[in-house]
């Protein structure tokens, strides 16, 4: 009796090492997929940029509450390109927000460089945001617009918030704020840049 126990509890272990192994795989494989669908969608955006002609005067400085330029890139809808160089991230930035579309690339949470309120999320995979936390005060982040409209920001903050603090990371005196699940999901990570 004890002998048929030990065996039935070794297969259960057996079995749940598998699963477990089953998901870190998929995970990992999910992040690598978000990783070539975004590279896709950027060499397409890199590819439109070139073909953009630049005016004198930006149309967003003349009228600051303009709707942002859009671009149609591989069936997404993109308003720009992020890049954060101590990341080695350069990614595109769709027009909206939706958690399918955080799967393919960053989403426009909420504002406008334009209005110095834009918020970006992303999720935490490792070639999307999941190495904010690792930023340093005064790293530099770009954002390019789908015009070719570029702002640089320095990261002057960054801090951890609840799930629901919605308010808190749409509101404040940052031009550009970043944000993405902790790997437990229980937090945001926020990283606010001037």
């Amino acid at each position: 009796m004890k002998q048929r126990l030990g065996k039935g509890l070794s297969c259960l272990g057996i079995v749940l090492i598998v699963v477990a192994l089953s998901l870190c795989a998929y995970n990992v494989y999910d992040s690598f997929r978000a990783s070539w669908s975004s590279k896709k969608i950027l060499d397409a955006y890199v590819a439109k940029q070139s073909s953009i002609d630049q005016g004198e005067v930006p149309d967003y400085i003349l009228n600051p509450d303009m709707d942002m330029p859009e671009v149609e890139l591989e069936g997404l809808t993109c308003v720009g390109m992020i890049e954060i160089p101590a990341l080695d991230i350069k990614l595109p930035v769709t027009s909206i927000f939706t958690y399918e579309l955080m799967k393919v690339a960053p989403c426009r949470y909420y504002g406008t460089p334009y209005k110095k309120n834009m918020v970006i999320a992303a999720h935490n995979s490792w070639y999307h945001f999941g190495r904010l936390n690792t930023l340093k005060a005064k790293n530099k982040v770009i954002f390019t617009d789908a015009a070719g409209n570029r702002f640089v920001y320095r990261v002057d903050a960054i801090e951890a918030l609840r799930p629901n603090s919605v308010k808190d990371v749409t509101s404040g005196k940052w031009p550009l704020t970043l944000f993405t699940c902790t790997l437990d999901a229980q937090n945001r990570v926020v990283v606010r840049c001037k």
